[in-house]
């Protein structure tokens, strides 16, 4: 009953959106999203547990089996659900009448809200944006099929964001990064000041970098139930924030990039809300790598498109101490076991930080100070043996062993939200202080831009 209400609410929605805003119409396709999304889910789980496509739950009792990649039925939907939001995007701008000979006649654009919010050249974005998600889909359930290798896997994303990075090439070129107040003079001369520098090929790598990292990170930052869709959802909110500031109070100019960037993730928010529904504790479905992929690479469109990659990034900022802090498993330099979940105790029904045996396979000898002093700092939990002083165990290195390390053992749900408030948190402070030393850095914050 509740779908179908939805719906009802999502067809005005989508109907009214011709005399309202775009924004509106990705609303509505956003609902149209969670109902498809909400409805296949149940329905198609039994068929991927025939093929093959499941796991166990190692944080439950009797460690059920569960339909895996699931992940890959939202972000189908998601690509289908962006498919049909073309026509309502791009229909002032459709030819209603012409010469012949192949000759293109200007078009005729309706009035309202729509007009100049999405130019023609806009469409080659949006493209674009679909067909970098689209491979990078692939990319996903190709890796729950095959369990790819992390070092042949890392890059790919890479190469899944070509079309994207070609068409910003064409269409937009800007490479140019500011230089802060208090640098100006020392990177100019006594009677010039640079007050931006050109990084030309390196701000493609850059955003190169973007694609292969957001994918990654949320992949890293996983292992518990709605934890990569969770926080999947508040980068998303997030991002809508920083939007609605720019929606609210920017020039047109960067009005019309962040409209752009809310027509991408409100559906995204759709269907990944449906998604969590059956992927939060206690979960009955897992996600798979398809979706970490697809929703990472959601955002790194997002940023690249709506031009503001560097603010996208510090909403990642959790993401990215994760990453820092895993690195020394990551590139065992500390044994780093095959899975570092937070341990299961049937006894109590809570998690405790997994661990990584020492003893059994000793650290690299000059990061063992690093670890004792990690240790002290209780940023992890060390074990060492009361009479020699050798290392015997540590807390595997992720933020999920971490806030059980600092909280102590808790329930699978209490983790996951407290985790997801730890990112809602620290995502509204990078927003707020990148608009408030922004200014201050540069002297003007675009946010801020006087009309």
């Amino acid at each position: 009953m509740l779908n179908l209400v939805l719906l009802a609410i999502a067809a005005a929605l989508v109907y009214y959106s011709r005399s309202t805003s775009v924004v509106v119409a990705a609303t509505g396709f956003a609902l149209v999203g969670y109902v498809a999304t909400d409805y296949l889910i149940p329905r198609v789980g039994p068929s991927f547990i025939k093929i093959g496509l499941f796991g166990k739950d190692l944080s439950k009792p009797g460690k059920p089996v569960l339909p895996e990649c699931i992940g890959a039925v939202s972000a189908t939907v998601y690509l289908f659900t962006m498919f049909f939001c073309i026509p309502c995007i791009f229909y002032p701008y459709l030819i209603t009448s012409t010469s012949g000979g192949g000759q293109r006649d200007i078009s005729v654009e309706e009035a309202g809200a729509n007009s100049a919010i999405f130019p023609h050249s806009r469409l080659s974005e949006y493209l674009s944006s679909v067909l970098c998600l689209e491979s990078t889909i692939l990319l996903g359930i190709a890796d729950d099929l095959f369990d790819i290798r992390w070092r042949h896997k890392f890059f790919l994303p890479a190469v899944a964001a070509i079309p994207l990075l070609a068409v910003y090439y064409i269409d937009f070129g800007v490479t140019s990064v500011l230089v802060p107040g208090f640098m100006q003079e020392w990177l100019g001369s006594k009677s010039i000041a640079i007050t931006s520098i050109d990084l030309g090929a390196l701000y493609y790598v850059y955003m190169a970098s973007m694609a292969i990292f957001c994918p990654n990170s949320i992949n890293i930052l996983a292992g518990v139930n709605g934890l990569e869709v969770g926080q999947s959802i508040v980068l998303g909110v997030l991002a809508l924030l920083n939007d609605s500031l720019y929606l609210a109070l920017g020039t047109d100019t960067t009005k019309s990039s962040h409209r752009f960037s809310m027509v991408l993730i409100i559906p995204f928010i759709g269907v990944s809300m449906a998604l969590f529904k059956w992927n939060k504790w206690p979960a009955s479905v897992f996600v798979g790598d398809t979706y970490c992929y697809f929703a990472g690479m959601v955002f790194a469109v997002v940023g690249i498109q709506g031009h503001f990659a560097k603010t996208m990034l510090l909403l990642f900022v959790p993401q990215i101490v994760n990453f820092v802090y895993s690195v020394p498993q990551l590139f065992n330099l500390v044994f780093c076991p095959r899975h570092r979940l937070p341990k299961f105790n049937e006894k109590d029904g809570l998690l405790y930080p997994s661990r990584a045996n020492l003893k059994e396979n000793p650290p690299k000898a000059f990061f063992v100070p690093v670890l004792r002093l990690l240790g002290s700092l209780h940023l992890i939990d060390l074990e060492t043996d009361a009479k020699t002083g050798a290392l015997v165990s540590c807390s595997n290195m992720t933020i999920i062993n971490l806030m059980l390390v600092w909280f102590g053992p808790m329930r699978e749900d209490k983790l996951c939200n407290l985790i997801l408030a730890f990112q809602f948190v620290i995502g509204v402070c990078a927003i707020v202080l990148r608009h408030c030393i922004g200014s201050i850095l540069f002297g003007h914050d675009n946010l801020w831009t006087i009309k």
